[in-house]
């Protein structure tokens, strides 16, 4: 399985969270003048996306993707070279109009299940003990960004491998936390 890769970032293992981890600044990928957000605290339901809309650095066959509160992010340093990849987009993705890395995403639909947190990229902080990945999300969507459809069995072995459930969708859990969201608003469970 050596020759498959995910991510750069768990390629080789992943690490674990720090206790009492306090956060870290995520920077952009220009030369000089680097978008920098800061985020407090540590992130949750970390895991590799294989989803098209997600950044990815290059050579990555899955984006590395965990969420905070949004009120613990705050763009810092050059907040001018950020703008919205796609307005129509659930996620409100945040990237530097520069080297196009994606910054954060912000879903403004108060409606929304996951409303008030923010998708961050952990890989883009040179601070160490942010959790790790915990399983990986819409696997079989990296056949729409060039992998070959007879690559997928070596993939979901290496996801498999390197502890991270291979999903079709998100993980049970956030399945659940949506499914509930939706029942509670339209007044099949109690709220």
């Amino acid at each position: 399985m050596s020759n498959v890769k995910i991510h750069p970032a768990v390629d080789g293992g992943a690490k674990p969270a720090a206790s009492n981890f306090a956060g870290g600044t995520l920077k952009c990928d220009c030369a000089q003048n680097k978008v920098e957000v800061a985020v407090k605290g540590q992130c949750a339901h970390n895991h590799v996306c294989g989803c098209t809309r997600c950044w990815k650095p290059a050579g990555a066959l899955f984006s590395q993707v965990a969420v905070v509160s949004r009120d613990n992010v705050s763009v810092t340093a050059n907040e001018n070279k950020l703008s919205i990849v796609d307005a129509t987009s659930t996620i409100q993705r945040h990237a530097c109009k520069e080297c196009g890395v994606h910054m954060y995403g912000r879903i403004e639909n108060k409606g929304h299940a996951f409303y008030g947190l923010d998708f961050i990229h952990t890989e883009r902080s040179a601070e160490s003990g942010w959790a790790p990945p915990e399983f990986a999300a819409f696997v079989s969507s990296v056949i729409e960004s060039g992998a070959k459809p007879e690559d997928m069995g070596a993939i979901r072995a290496k996801l498999t491998e390197l502890n991270l459930p291979p999903y079709d969708a998100l993980s049970p859990a956030l399945m659940d936390a949506i499914s509930t969201h939706t029942a509670k608003a339209a007044g099949a469970v109690a709220r």
